[in-house]
């Protein structure tokens, strides 16, 4: 039975693993967060009144 000889598949499951927990997420972070959004106007304007016809 291969699957009892863990030579090989201890080291897949190693590199995995560092796979996964080390260069994943900072690979992801890159892409999620590379800008920070910066707002248009600071200052809140007042609405305008609405002009009813009928008044």
């Amino acid at each position: 039975m291969p699957q009892l000889n863990p030579n090989p598949w201890f080291l897949i499951f190693l590199f995995s693993w560092l796979f996964f927990l080390i260069i994943l997420p900072q690979k992801v972070l890159s892409y999620m967060f590379n800008t920070n959004p910066t707002p248009k106007n600071i200052m809140k304007s007042k609405p305008e009144p609405w002009n009813w016809p009928w008044t």
